[in-house]
């Protein structure tokens, strides 16, 4: 199965945001390239909200080009065999922790968002850090820190915001 194929499928199981999801689904129907950072009309894109559930944290990245405090997440790469796989792939990347994983159940929301380099239209997962993880900034990040949950909604936007909240109803 392709990539795109994957992310139909995923996108069609995700049963909340209705309208959004129809969103995501016709315009990948319009654009076969929809997935790839080359489609000028907007991309899909993965993301992690990377989680450490037992001591109520989540860690944030200082994001370099946008300026704000966001989960781990980007564009999706040819290697990705899943949608799943982008997004445990960027969590890692940009966290510098290995041995994440997925919360189960598949994305926990979507999020549509106008970026310099087009509209990212944002299949968010959740990802829960192994204990005594160790995180190390990226070249993508200009800092990396752990937020109680209680403090993300001081240093980030709704959309994060609301990415913890169907988050920890999930946990």
């Amino acid at each position: 199965m392709s990539l795109f194929d994957d992310t139909v499928l995923v996108l069609k199981g995700y049963e909340d945001q209705t309208e959004l999801r129809q969103v995501y689904l016709d315009h990948l129907a319009a654009h076969p390239d929809g997935l790839w950072k080359a489609c000028g009309d907007g991309h899909i894109t993965a993301s992690a909200l990377v989680v450490d559930p037992e001591h109520g944290r989540v860690l944030l990245t200082l994001h370099k080009k946008l300026r704000m405090w966001l989960q781990m997440g980007g564009h999706c790469e040819p290697e990705d065999a899943t949608l799943a796989q982008a997004a445990l792939r960027e969590g890692a990347e940009e966290s510098g922790i290995p041995g994440l994983s997925l919360l189960p159940g598949g994305p926990v929301r979507l999020d549509r968002h106008l970026t310099p380099c087009a509209w990212h239209l944002d299949v968010q997962y959740a990802a829960i850090a192994p204990p005594g993880a160790v995180e190390a900034i990226s070249d993508e990040s200009l800092d990396l820190r752990w937020f109680a949950y209680d403090e993300v909604g001081g240093v980030a936007d709704d959309s994060v915001v609301r990415l913890l909240e169907a988050t920890r109803a999930r946990l």
